[in-house]
C-alpha cells in the first residue's frame, strides 16, 4: 500500500492552481511509493477556517493510519489549527508546513484573526512526538520570514529549513520536503 499524503493548499484567488506545481514537484520527488491527495478547498478566494476544517476532517477520515500532512501557506496554519482544536483518531507520521503564517502575537493581526490564532496550549496538543518540519524562504513576498521564528519559539522540537531567493512558492521545488518525508 502507498504512503498517503494529504496536501492542503494555500488561500486566495487561484491558490489551488498556483499550488498545483508544488504538488506535482512533491509527487515526482517522492515517486510511486506515495499517494499525494490534493483536495480543492471551498471558497479559496475568501477562505474561512470553519469550511476548511470540515473538509480537512472528511479527508482525514478517508485516509489510513500513518498519514503525512503537508500544508502550504494558509493551508499550513489551518492544519495546525485543526490539529490543536480537534481530536485526531489517525496516527500522523509527520507534519510539513511551507511558508506558514503565524496568527496573533507578533504575527498577522487582521480583522477576525483571533479565530485563527492558535491556543497558548497548542504545542502540547499538536501530536506530541510527531515530527514537524517548517520551510520558509527569506524573500517570501506573502508571509514574512519572521513568522518562522515565532513557530520555532512555540515548537522548539520542530525542524526548520530556511531558503534564500525561493519566494513564497519555493520556486515550485519541494525536493527538500520530499527528502524529509522519505527520512521518516
Amino acid at each position: 500500500m502507498k504512503q498517503q499524503i494529504l496536501f492542503i493548499q494555500g488561500g486566495g484567488a487561484g491558490a489551488y492552481e498556483a499550488d498545483q506545481p508544488l504538488v506535482v514537484s512533491l509527487g515526482n520527488a517522492l515517486g510511486s511509493a506515495y499517494e499525494v491527495r490534493y483536495p480543492k478547498m471551498r471558497h479559496e478566494s475568501d477562505p474561512e477556517y470553519q469550511n476548511w476544517k470540515t473538509r480537512i476532517g472528511r479527508e482525514l477520515a478517508g485516509l489510513e493510519n500513518d498519514v503525512i500532512l503537508v500544508g502550504h501557506s494558509l493551508g499550513g496554519s489551518f492544519l495546525l489549527k485543526y490539529l490543536s482544536d480537534e481530536k485526531v483518531e489517525k496516527n500522523i507520521a509527520g507534519i510539513f508546513l511551507i511558508a506558514t503564517p503565524y496568527w496573533g502575537g507578533n504575527g498577522w493581526r487582521y480583522e477576525g484573526y483571533e479565530s485563527l490564532a492558535l491556543p497558548k496550549s497548542f504545542p502540547s496538543k499538536v501530536l506530541s512526538g510527531t515530527p514537524i518540519f517548517f520551510y520558509h524562504s527569506r524573500d517570501d513576498e506573502i508571509v514574512p520570514f519572521a513568522h518562522l521564528a515565532l513557530y520555532a519559539r512555540k515548537l522548539p522540537q520542530a525542524t526548520a529549513r530556511v531558503f534564500d531567493a525561493r519566494g513564497h512558492q519555493l520556486k515550485n521545488d519541494l525536493s527538500e520536503v520530499a527528502a524529509d518525508i522519505k527520512s521518516l
